[in-house]
């Protein structure tokens, strides 16, 4: 039996075992690295920027031609802050550098664990399973000029495209099968990545401290979630009864606020007394 993907303990356990991680960055961006440590809480010191942000997995290669960053979110995100990491990885450099060159490429990869809840401009939902941006300037003929290696990926299992390459399908269905079928995973036991990420988040396989922190993470974020809950409830009764001043139908309550009848009687009932 797998322990879900979308526990910060899970995740971190399994990529930062320096075989999965390796194997992940090779089947996701197409490279071969050589690593010889993996942080995580990674922080920049002084901070870059006005934001004092956090990674949550963070190598360099040996070489230090090469700098990536895993992020892993259970909750959707707006794509500024992704944005925002992406760009101050690439910005730390010159901290370092008397000139304007920057010496390391930077990859940024986040697993996002839920469905995605942003749209477009255009107001399109973005329904999308990989996402790639790269740095690099293109013509007005749309021919791209190879001058950065930069890129970030996007990741999210909830939104399955037939077109997905094999081996960024064989990471897509361990992180969702982790999360929705944990007992009877489907997998690719041909990749070696995907079969040592199976052993290290297998919960026979997990030490007494392992199980504790992260049933303590789950714990946590039930607390989250209900609290956010109950935050957006108040919300939309204060609405409902700036409404309910305005005599507006219930209808229109509903419809604005996502009340029932019921607690928007019970709403009118309290402004009345």
């Amino acid at each position: 039996m797998l322990v879900n993907l979308d526990n910060e303990v899970i995740f971190k356990k399994a990529f930062t075992d320096i075989a999965v991680f390796k194997a992940f960055v090779r089947d996701i961006l197409g490279i071969e690295v050589e690593v010889e440590k993996i942080e995580t809480e990674k922080k920049f010191e002084p901070k870059i920027g006005y934001v004092d942000f956090e990674l949550d997995i963070f190598a360099e290669t040996v070489d230090k031609r090469i700098c990536i960053e895993i992020q892993r979110v259970e909750y959707d995100h707006h794509f500024d802050r992704f944005l925002h990491y992406f760009l101050m990885l690439i910005a730390e450099q010159q901290r370092s550098s008397k000139e304007y060159d920057i010496e390391r490429t930077v990859y940024v990869i986040v697993v996002l664990t839920a469905p995605y809840k942003i749209s477009e401009k255009n107001g399109k939902p973005i329904l999308d399973e990989v996402l790639l941006l790269k740095l690099n300037p293109q013509t007005l003929q749309g021919a791209i000029r190879e001058l950065y290696g930069h890129q970030f990926v996007c990741l999210n299992p909830n939104h399955p495209n037939s077109e997905t390459p094999k081996q960024i399908r064989d990471w897509l269905d361990l992180i969702y099968q982790s999360i929705h079928s944990p007992e009877r995973p489907v997998l690719n036991m041909q990749n070696e990545g995907i079969k040592k990420a199976m052993e290290l988040i297998s919960f026979e396989n997990l030490t007494p401290d392992e199980r504790t922190r992260a049933k303590n993470k789950e714990a946590a974020k039930i607390v989250l979630a209900k609290t956010e809950q109950h935050a957006k409830q108040e919300r939309s009764f204060e609405m409902a009864q700036i409404m309910i001043e305005n005599n507006e139908p219930n209808e229109k309550i509903m419809l604005y606020t996502g009340l029932t009848v019921e607690q928007i009687e019970q709403a009118r009932k309290g402004k009345d007394q």
